[in-house]
């Protein structure tokens, strides 16, 4: 009888652009795969690729209360009916649900993905503050069980878990990010009369938007020959997105282009030439920085968790304190006036991501800890 894995992710497209290749190689090497994600566009595509969707209503805010206790028996319900051997929770919210579900239902293994602490850990908000003097005991209670193994993302989550005692170190291991496909991802060359600076990613205040906004007013000002780019679209669910109409003033104002939602980023990061994030938002290892250093692109990122796991001061980019829209400005503008220095840096970014950062690496690497986990329950 083949191995029960149960996949359990907020959003139906998280999961096919950040564990789909995961889960087909789960697939391949005997495990029966289950899909619980709140499905909205994807789900046809997650069953073509032979794999159980289980929907479920996943609210991502942290003011639904009613609707996440529903959501939360929904999930005990769906544990009880599958019976899986090995559940694999990604992301703050499936990980507390999904252990509270594994608890009650007794799964013998499971393995919670923090894919970043991010904003119930990085915001300074007081909404913040008092979601993190709940969660953090719970979690501590949760991760720290026989049945728990737990997956982080950059060294600074795993010393905060560490110093915290939230995990046992034995059960804890270090896996940066989700990985990517250097054959799919790959280097372009420079072809425009612009200079192409772009933002992909949600579009959050915590994401460093607004800075990156502000920066590209202060370039332009000073006459340069660049396009400032966001793509990505708002997350209403998320208590740091944006609204349509800040983003809509910035367009119409002549500073920004906003491209919205794409699903051609490939090409589109080929044909840029400055890759930016300025993220003050608890990442793990973001997945843009990562595709972008594949496609050999000089990265402007914060000195913050994660971010500085894909890039490395003055080799493959520069690190900027994080809110500081001058230090931010004067980077890319660096950049921006040595087309010879973005050709270098763009090279020892593809080498770091070959050499750290590929699918095949984070899949071995975790289909790894699924046999190390399953063995001991056996033992």
């Amino acid at each position: 009888m083949k191995t029960k894995l149960l996949y359990l992710v907020t959003e139906d497209w998280f999961f096919l652009s950040h564990r789909l290749p995961l889960a087909r190689a789960a697939k391949e090497a005997g495990y029966d795969v289950i899909v619980v994600t709140r499905v909205d566009q994807g789900g046809q595509k997650i069953l073509d690729e032979g794999f159980r969707l289980v929907p479920v209503e996943f609210s991502r805010s942290h003011a639904k209360p009613i609707r996440d206790f529903l959501t939360l028996l929904t999930i005990i319900r769906i544990y009880f009916q599958q019976k899986p051997d090995l559940v694999h929770h990604v992301a703050l919210k499936p990980v507390v649900y999904g252990s509270i579900a594994s608890m009650v239902t007794r799964i013998p293994v499971t393995v919670n993905a923090l894919t970043g602490l991010g904003f119930v850990f990085s915001s300074s908000k007081k909404k913040a503050f008092l979601l993190r003097s709940i969660i953090k005991p719970v979690l501590k209670w949760f991760l720290s069980r026989k049945s728990a193994w737990v997956i982080v993302q950059n060294p600074d989550d795993q010393r905060l878990l560490i110093n915290e005692k939230m995990v046992r170190k034995e059960k804890l291991f270090l896996i940066k990010g989700s990985g990517v496909d250097p054959e799919v991802y790959y280097p372009g060359s420079e072809q425009h009369e612009a200079i192409n600076v772009i933002l992909t990613g949600r579009m959050l205040r915590d994401k460093g938007v607004i800075e990156f906004v502000e920066a590209a007013k202060i370039i332009l000002r000073s006459g340069a020959n660049a396009r400032f780019i966001l793509i990505g679209d708002i997350d209403p669910e998320s208590p740091s997105s944006l609204t349509r109409e800040e983003l809509t003033s910035w367009v119409e104002s002549g500073v920004v282009e906003w491209l919205g939602y794409r699903k051609d980023m490939p090409e589109l990061l080929r044909n840029s030439d400055i890759v930016c994030l300025p993220s003050f938002y608890g990442e793990g290892v973001p997945k843009s920085l990562i595709e972008a250093a594949a496609c050999g692109k000089p990265i402007v990122t914060t000195d913050a968790p994660g971010c500085r796991e894909i890039v490395r001061d003055g080799v493959n980019g520069f690190l900027v304190p994080v809110r500081n829209v001058e230090a931010l400005a004067k980077a890319i503008q660096t950049l921006l006036d040595d087309p010879g220095l973005r050709e270098m840096m763009g090279k020892k970014g593809r080498e770091m991501v070959i050499k750290e950062f590929t699918e095949e690496k984070v899949i071995t690497e975790t289909l790894s800890l699924y046999k190390k986990a399953l063995g001991q329950r056996e033992q």
